[in-house]
């Protein structure tokens, strides 16, 4: 038993050797450093938390030297950072396959300060499943989630499998009491749009939702239950602008029945910036259809 403990110690330090070769420390936030994952050859993803400046950013690269960043662009939904350096040939981890993930797999997270150098903490994997929308607006594909203890620093770095492959980077960001793991298609998504573009463009109504029941002549002429009251309308928002009112109760958006707000919010996120949707709205007692146009979620830009 001894040697086998001895074995399995070994090999949880050699994956977390493996990986720390593609981990550097990041200097975006006064005080509070993170980790960040080398993407492509000069190009780096990290935790958005971490990322507190436009400017003045400073890594420590794997070998221990220190490097400028600039800010590519950032995603508060997915906790998703891209930084840029001008020192090349920087070498990216091989990713897992989301596939052979299982619950209960062990799993490391690896980072770097720039002090001590790699540092890294373990546990297990707890979930994994599909698609999920974070609570801020988000969608990770897949969702998987971590039984980790993670230090600041540690934020932004990589969570790996025990051969040193990615599993994904080490979010904090995302939910107050569990630590995930965004995986390599997410990754890949969000950076590509935030190199092209600078941020993620996100749906938005600027409206406060509440879930109410129908009328039973409504419920039956529309075959559902439940729709979403307006209780706040933002002022100059896209829904202000294009006529919705307090009270109205939105019951469906294009073809989609919208009976909770979550609905709402899976619709935004699909429906590009800048459409308009004909929405099917109750008010005073009639329904009637009404043309939105989907703005863009202000702070998600920056």
């Amino acid at each position: 038993m001894a040697t086998e403990l001895v074995n399995l110690s070994n090999e949880l330090a050699a994956a977390a050797e493996r990986a720390s070769a593609s981990i550097v420390a990041v200097h975006g936030r006064r005080g509070i450093g993170s980790s960040g994952i080398v993407w492509r050859d000069n190009l780096i993803v990290t935790s958005s938390e971490g990322i507190r400046v436009e400017e003045g950013i400073h890594l420590v690269l794997p070998d221990g030297r220190p490097a400028a960043a600039r800010l590519r662009g950032r995603d508060s939904g997915t906790d998703l950072a891209v930084l840029e350096t001008d020192v090349g040939g920087l070498r990216p981890l091989e990713y897992a396959g989301v596939g052979a993930l299982k619950v209960g797999q062990l799993a490391l997270a690896v980072g770097r300060t720039s002090n001590t150098g790699p540092i890294a903490s373990f546990g297990i994997i707890s979930g994994v499943s599909g698609e999920w929308k974070t609570w801020r607006g988000g969608t990770l594909d897949p969702f998987v989630r971590l039984d980790i203890s993670v230090y600041p620093t540690l934020s932004g770095g990589a969570a790996v499998d025990a051969g040193g492959n990615l599993i994904g980077l080490v979010s904090t960001g995302l939910s107050r009491s569990s630590v995930f793991a965004v995986t390599g298609a997410t990754i890949n998504r969000i950076a590509e749009k935030l190199i092209e573009h600078g941020y993620v463009s996100h749906g938005f109504l600027g409206v406060a939702l509440q879930p109410v029941v129908l009328p039973r002549e409504v419920q039956e002429r529309l075959h559902q239950d439940a729709g979403i009251m307006l209780l706040g309308i933002e002022p100059e928002g896209p829904a202000a602008v294009s006529g919705l009112i307090l009270g109205d109760v939105l019951v469906a958006a294009g073809d989609q029945s919208l009976a909770r707000p979550e609905a709402l919010a899976e619709f935004l996120q699909r429906t590009p910036v800048g459409q308009t949707v004909r929405f099917k709205v109750l008010r005073a007692g009639v329904v009637q259809d009404l043309d939105v146009r989907i703005g863009e979620r202000p702070s998600r830009r920056r």
